[in-house]
């Protein structure tokens, strides 16, 4: 059965499943009217009605804020903890402006997210007394840009793939490779990138015509569960990439919906959006368990591809260490791939 929101969670008088704390209900989608948070997002739903969804950006500015003081302690950033029992975990607010050099009622304030009109300056200040790493930083600058546009809420332009790209691709022989947008569609592959995730693009979560998102692949499709061999380390990537992209691009409506839907449906989904880490597309290792090959070892490469003028892309190369088990399995998915292709069998090697 193909994946349906309307049938599986999102009917509009149906309770949302399991238990979710205060903050894992910032920028959920909501039921019977309920909404959390700035600006408003109506969804339609299956009843006739539409599914209220607010994003605040200041709710993103005060959870992110909030959670990366909390795992600092004032050893660790050079302070002394003081006599008695501490009523916060981590440093405290005063603590924090101390160590970024403003007033401790200005972090206060910069903390509920009021910080339309805060200087880079000021903020990286704020990101050195909070320890935050490079990706940490990028976002919290986003956050800050965000915040000054009063602009609505609206759909990005849909931006096709030139057929260069696609060449591109295609030479790429003894790689799977795939372009992926912002929100984590796949737009284009090769062939081997289809094979290597065929399951995928033929699984429940594809749309008719094999549009695939992987966060939606990762979460909403028990399969993933096989296919990653540490898929929690792939879950939390996976959110820690769309909530970079929700920094830069808060007023994207397409993305709203997308992390709307996955933290309804998904208790995985809700509980590490909730928990504010941020990631940027850079390389790393991953491991498969493929059903026509087996256990794969893969080294990815993410590559930025301006394909035009205000939109991002991401082209994600897999490659296997030559000489290597993985390498031979590669192939013969390779082999396999350019052999279904030829014999117009779609590209779902594992049936």
């Amino acid at each position: 059965m193909k994946y349906s929101i309307a049938r599986r969670c999102l009917s509009w008088n149906r309770p949302l499943r399991g238990p979710a704390s205060p903050s894992e209900t910032r920028g959920r989608v909501c039921e019977g009217g309920r909404t959390y948070g700035g600006d408003e997002l109506n969804l339609p739903s299956p009843g006739g009605g539409a599914y209220r969804w607010r994003v605040d950006n200041r709710a993103d500015i005060r959870d992110f804020l909030a959670t990366r003081r909390a795992r600092l302690t004032p050893e660790q950033v050079g302070l002394s903890a003081g006599g008695g029992r501490r009523r916060v975990a981590g440093l405290r607010r005063e603590e924090v402006a101390v160590l970024a050099g403003v007033s401790a009622e200005w972090y206060t304030r910069l903390e509920k997210g009021h910080i339309d009109g805060v200087s880079d300056d000021v903020l990286h200040a704020v990101a050195r007394a909070l320890r935050l790493d490079e990706e940490e930083r990028v976002y919290l600058l986003d956050l800050a840009r965000a915040a000054r546009p009063k602009s609505p809420a609206r759909r990005r332009r849909a931006v096709e793939v030139p057929a260069s790209v696609q060449w591109l691709l295609d030479s790429m022989t003894m790689s799977a490779a795939f372009v992926s947008n912002g929100r984590l569609d796949m737009v284009a592959a090769n062939a081997l990138g289809r094979a290597l995730y065929s399951g995928m693009l033929t699984g429940p979560t594809a749309g008719a015509t094999g549009n695939a998102n992987l966060a939606r692949y990762a979460f909403l499709d028990s399969g993933a569960r096989d296919f990653y061999s540490d898929w929690s380390a792939a879950a939390d990537t996976t959110v820690a990439l769309l909530r970079a992209e929700a920094g830069r691009y808060p007023h994207d409506l397409a993305l709203r919906e997308l992390v709307g839907e996955l933290s309804t449906i998904s208790p995985e989904f809700r509980t590490r959006w909730a928990e504010h880490n941020v990631r940027l597309h850079h390389g790393g290792v991953k491991r498969f368990q493929h059903g026509a090959v087996g256990a794969l070892e893969l080294t990815y490469h993410p590559l930025d591809l301006a394909t035009s003028l205000g939109a991002a892309h991401t082209l994600t190369a897999y490659i296997a260490e030559p000489g290597s088990t993985s390498e031979d399995k590669l192939k013969l998915l390779a082999s396999w791939s350019a052999t279904a292709a030829s014999a117009g069998v779609p590209s779902d090697l594992t049936t």
